[in-house]
């Protein structure tokens, strides 16, 4: 406990250093070097350690490259690098096919994981820290996930009874998932009171409360898939670099569960608020509505209504 506590007071605010005031590229360069340490872990747990250090280059690369996707999009030129690092992970299983370090097939498919899945959760991060006021908003998974392990943690220490999924998990219990569910409520509603206070925005308490609900439910989750890849592999942890926590995907298990869908949250909000900011702009404005329709969806009668 002592050392959990101790990565906890140094790495909290380095991370939120890097997050929230360092510029958003140094969140796409933490990320990616997340990716990479990721890839590894998890190839050492599916395919063992001789085949992580051979390997793990190539789901790196793709995870590299699909965060690099996200930070300029559009770009021709990674599409190309990103579709070329993609079909080397099937071709590796073919040319090494018969060998005596051949690639299985469950190992293709961690390769892929480590390569595309966990990247693409972790991209998530990126996209919130890129909203408006997003120095702020790239907390809200973290804050949900984080904030719901812990609570989970002390409450079924305390009074835990019931197992909640004892093959996977031994220690969790009902009642520790059923604190953890309240923590990740609270620490949201913390969360929207500082977000306020901030940037003297009305942000909801009741959206953030929901949020916190969603993100700590996708939070158990991420535990309990990873959780179960670990008992299936015979492993207590993915990895040494977090003293008392164990590595990256034991720390951040659950955050990649919660990040893409928050983020995709955020973006449902954000342009729900602007669309309907534009129709009261324009109504008010006495603008026929069917101004507001984007040239490519408009249908032959809004054409004909623009040209009256």
């Amino acid at each position: 406990m002592k050392q959990r506590i101790l990565v906890a007071v140094v790495g909290i605010p380095a991370l939120l250093a890097v997050l929230c005031i360092a510029p958003a590229w140094a969140t796409a360069l933490l990320l990616a070097a997340l990716t990479v340490i990721a890839a590894h872990e998890l190839l050492a747990a599916v395919c063992g350690p001789d085949k992580a250090r051979r390997w793990t280059v190539l789901p790196a690369l793709c995870g590299v490259l699909l965060l690099a996707r996200a930070v300029w999009p559009g770009c021709a030129a990674l599409e190309g690098l990103l579709l070329a690092a993609a079909l080397t992970l099937p071709l590796s299983g073919v040319l090494t096919y018969g060998k005596p370090h051949a690639l299985t097939f469950t190992d293709v498919c961690a390769m892929a994981a480590a390569g595309f899945a966990i990247p693409w959760a972790f991209s998530g991060l990126y996209g919130l820290r890129t909203l408006d006021n997003g120095y702020l908003l790239v907390l809200t998974p973290l804050v949900a996930a984080f904030c719901s392990d812990s609570l989970a943690l002390f409450t079924g220490m305390a009074c835990g009874k019931h197992k909640l999924a004892p093959l996977v998990s031994p220690h969790k219990t009902v009642e520790g998932a059923l604190g953890g569910l309240a923590g990740g409520m609270a620490g949201m509603a913390v969360f929207c009171a500082v977000f306020r206070a901030m940037t003297h925005t009305a942000l909801s308490y009741s959206l953030c409360i929901a949020l916190g609900l969603l993100g700590a439910v996708l939070g158990e989750l991420g535990d309990l898939s990873f959780s179960a890849v670990k008992r299936q592999y015979g492993i207590k942890d993915y990895g040494r670099l977090l003293p008392g926590h164990g590595g990256v995907l034991d720390r951040f298990d659950s955050v990649l569960f919660a990040a893409p869908v928050l983020d995709e949250a955020a973006l449902m909000v954000y342009f729900s608020v602007v669309y309907i900011l534009w129709g009261v702009t324009y109504t008010m404005m006495d603008i026929p509505y069917w101004s507001m329709i984007p040239a490519v969806t408009r249908t032959p009668k809004d054409r004909e209504n623009l040209s009256m």
